[in-house]
């Protein structure tokens, strides 16, 4: 569920977490005030932010709230040193224009920094949405094309197990560095925290 919505939990185990020396990984949508947001911000060691799409009319329709604060999140969280990653489900239809993409990809580039982590992740029909069709993978690798000409150093495609754009590659060598199949790791190519390759630093929490 959205953690934000047990804020005082959440904050009460990440002190305990972070007294014990475990690192506190929190997946939200963003839509959090400023105040509660700073407060986390001392016990969070990485976040993964839906931005679910990159204009107002599309989060005012379809997600009855507003683009504005999801993006000062993914600005304070960075500011305040937490390791991020964006994950943005795209939908046919609805947030899939290309141009709409590319802004969102040089949003992110301008204000969160190249290195970050995005994960364009394939839509399944479900709940109030089962008319609309999964999303086209030549979509997906579209967006991710898109991130890479934008100069995004680490886009992924997810929810489509075994495709090549769920592995991490060296934005230097070009080599793979982390070949995976959903949640599985199947090869591991850093050492202390750079390619084994060519030795490029790797953006991450390694250790």
């Amino acid at each position: 569920t959205e953690p934000t919505n047990f804020y005082e939990y959440m904050i009460e185990t990440a002190k305990i977490a972070r007294a014990k020396g475990v690192l506190n990984i929190n997946h939200s949508n963003g839509y959090i005030n400023p105040e509660p947001l700073q407060e986390l911000c001392k016990y969070l060691d990485a976040a993964n932010i839906d931005l679910k799409g990159f204009s107002k009319s599309f989060y005012k329709n379809l997600c009855e709230a507003e683009l504005e604060p999801v993006l000062e999140t993914i600005k304070t969280l960075k500011k305040s040193g937490v390791w991020v990653e964006i994950t943005n489900l795209v939908i046919p239809g609805h947030n899939d224009d290309v141009k709409m993409i590319t802004a969102m990809c040089e949003w992110i580039k301008n204000n969160a920094g190249p290195e970050v982590p995005v994960h364009f992740s394939r839509f399944f029909p479900m709940y109030k949405m089962t008319a609309i069709s999964p999303t086209p993978v030549s979509t997906l690798e579209k967006a991710r094309e898109i991130a890479l000409k934008t100069g995004l150093q680490y886009p992924y495609i997810g929810n489509i197990p075994g495709h090549p754009g769920e592995n991490t590659y060296c934005p230097k060598c070009k080599k793979m560095l982390i070949k995976r199949s959903g949640y599985s790791v199947l090869n591991f190519e850093i050492k202390n925290g750079r390619c084994r390759f060519c030795g490029k630093k790797i953006a991450g929490i390694w250790a």
